[in-house]
């Protein structure tokens, strides 16, 4: 079975393939952007949700979740376009450091 990594390296490759015709840091840059928009989908939905938009569009929890997951693999994509073989261990390093903070602010309060 497939992990997440997995799936996020085989989907920057296809992703690369598309964008072959640009330089690479200008590739990394559009997919730190594609972070962004997709965090502003989420937020458009989450306005939505309360009525808030111009447009008239319902939406639920379920969009913003669906939104949410868009932004996380938008970013684990831009860590892998930004370093393809330290991606992981990165992700892992600063994951178990923020972790940590949440696990020491919790033993302290």
């Amino acid at each position: 079975m497939a992990t997440l990594w997995d799936n996020i390296e085989k989907l920057s490759a296809v992703c690369r393939a598309a964008g072959a015709h640009l330089p690479d840091e200008e590739l990394k840059a559009l997919q730190v952007g594609k972070v962004a928009e997709e965090a502003g989908e989420v937020m458009h939905a989450l306005h939505g949700l309360n009525g808030l938009t111009t447009c008239g569009d319902d939406h639920t929890w379920s969009e913003v979740q669906n939104d949410l997951v868009g932004t996380v693999i938008a970013a684990l994509l831009a860590m892998h376009y930004i370093d393809p073989a330290g991606a992981r261990a990165t992700f892992d390093e600063i994951f178990h450091r923020r972790m940590r903070r949440g696990r020491e602010a919790a033993a302290a309060a």
